[in-house]
């Protein structure tokens, strides 16, 4: 393996923030999911992204308390070990990279429709979705290939572009005071809060804030991480729960209480370009077209970082590998694990296209919902183990942080992942067999994961042993002190 390690102290709390909030695609998400949780829930539909910030900054109380004490590369699968065990946090292992290769893999086909929709909407010409899915996996592949800065300044501008376009369309619908029946809170109102398709609404709010947690992935190449991880975390969950909320509210106003539901129904795809076209003007219908590209473009730059820093990790445990924790001489770039990944990516998209799939229906909706599913168990876990962790350690971190804030964040999740599951023909369109298996897939792959922590337990002994140990502490003369030792779980292994 190289010697050559990844950027230390480059992102600070802004730059960690940009790939957490691209992650999610904002435009995308507004754009396309949110009128589906208007036809749901109706004008409520608001109050469900609230909801479901408010989970997950109860879930990050806890998630970023631990981050002080656990500095291994590895993020969840660390965290889960050193509260869960190393079996549950090898299998933990397996579920994210599951996630996070699901929720971007299936993205090229949300880039190759959405591209061609743009191209016919704005020029009336067809753009076959396969070679601009693969023209994506090539982009995306450069962008993971430079260097993590390179990576931050590109994501913040395509991040600033998409929210700007949302906050200009807000803009002019308040200005104008809203439709003819004038500005509202009834979306607030209990009345409209508490109906039967609320809980399709949260499922539909909590797949909105996916990724949010890959904050911690950063970590060695972040500025003073015990600071710059929590602030990033709470920023990202703080602004994604307001400003979905306050967008899809801002829609509402501009259809009006009485009219919105019908307009989503009647053009679900339609519905944000004809608000912005009505209370902006038709050239900015045009530029949220493009937009909506690249902030498609954007979450994938950002989740493939993700990954790339997931399979370096592992293959530094030795669990993947070894030529995958290879690191760029000049980027700094785990540039093996990336490619890696973008081959994959190619099989599946090409794969999916041999077969006659539908980019958008099939590729996006059947890859994303297992991947999405995944990374909500991911957060599941990870609360569970701040419970457990803090109650084998000594430490000065209140009851608040350690006990109360991760058990009601696992009560909330395990809700939200029943919510998605019993929901999830809303994210596929497809058969009960399908979304059984699409489903089953996180738990198949769970165990999965434990049958692999058996093998390495017998095969590999000093490669389980030494699995999400804490890494060495830089002294002030940037050497490391001596090895840390490895994880001491209370789990008999």
């Amino acid at each position: 393996m190289s010697a050559t390690t990844l950027r230390r102290g480059t992102l600070g709390t802004a730059d960690i923030a940009f790939f957490v909030v691209s992650a999610a695609a904002p435009l995308t998400v507004m754009a396309g999911v949110a009128p589906i949780a208007l036809l749901l829930g109706g004008i409520g539909a608001p109050v469900g992204y609230l909801v479901a910030g408010v989970t997950l900054a109860i879930f990050a109380v806890g998630f970023t308390t631990m981050s002080r004490h656990v500095r291994s590369a590895g993020a969840f699968y660390a965290y889960i070990t050193r509260g869960l065990g190393r079996p549950v946090g090898i299998a933990a292992a397996l579920i994210a990279m599951l996630g996070y290769n699901g929720m971007e893999i299936g993205v090229y086909g949300l880039l190759g429709s959405a591209t061609a929709d743009t191209s016919h909407a704005l020029w009336g010409i067809d753009v076959p979705w396969l070679p601009v899915s693969l023209l994506g996996l090539a982009l995306i592949w450069y962008g993971g290939f430079r260097s993590i800065d390179f990576g931050a300044k590109v994501l913040g501008v395509l991040l600033v572009a998409e929210t700007g376009i949302l906050v200009l369309l807000a803009g002019g619908v308040l200005m104008e005071g809203g439709s003819s029946e004038g500005l509202s809170l009834a979306s607030f109102s209990a009345d409209n809060v508490f109906v039967p398709g609320m809980a399709a609404v949260l499922a539909c709010a909590f797949a909105a804030f996916t990724g949010f947690e890959s904050t911690v992935i950063y970590r060695r190449e972040a500025r003073a991480p015990e600071r710059t991880v929590p602030r990033a975390t709470y920023i990202a969950v703080g602004f994604l729960g307001l400003f979905y909320a306050f967008i899809v509210w801002t829609v509402i106003q501009a259809f009006g209480d009485a009219k919105v539901v019908q307009a989503a129904a009647d053009d679900p795809g339609g519905l944000f370009f004809s608000a912005i076209t009505t209370y902006v003007g038709p050239w900015a219908a045009g530029l949220m077209h493009i937009l909506i590209v690249t902030s498609v473009l954007a979450s994938l730059l950002a989740f493939h970082n993700a990954i790339n820093r997931y399979g370096l990790a592992l293959a530094e445990e030795g669990v993947l590998p070894a030529a995958l924790g290879r690191v760029h001489p000049r980027h700094r770039s785990p540039y093996v694990a990336g490619a890696a990944q973008t081959v994959l990516g190619a099989l599946v998209v090409i794969g999916f296209a041999a077969a006659g799939a539908d980019p958008y229906a099939q590729l996006l909706l059947w890859v994303n919902t297992p991947g999405m599913i995944g990374l909500m168990v991911l957060q599941l876990l990870a609360a569970l183990a701040v419970f457990l962790f803090f109650r084998r350690i000594p430490h000065r971190e209140g009851r608040l942080r350690t006990v109360v804030a991760p058990l009601v964040a696992a009560v909330l999740l395990t809700g939200a992942i029943g919510l998605v599951s019993y929901n999830v023909d809303l994210f596929t369109g497809a058969s009960t067999a399908v979304n059984v298996l699409l489903v089953a897939l996180v738990p198949g792959v769970f165990l999965l994961g434990l049958l692999l922590a058996r093998r390495l337990r017998r095969h590999r002994p000093e490669v389980y042993a030494s699995f999400a140990a804490e890494p060495p502490q830089e002294g002030r003369d940037g050497l490391p002190d001596p090895p840390a030792q490895p994880v001491s779980t209370s789990v008999t292994l």
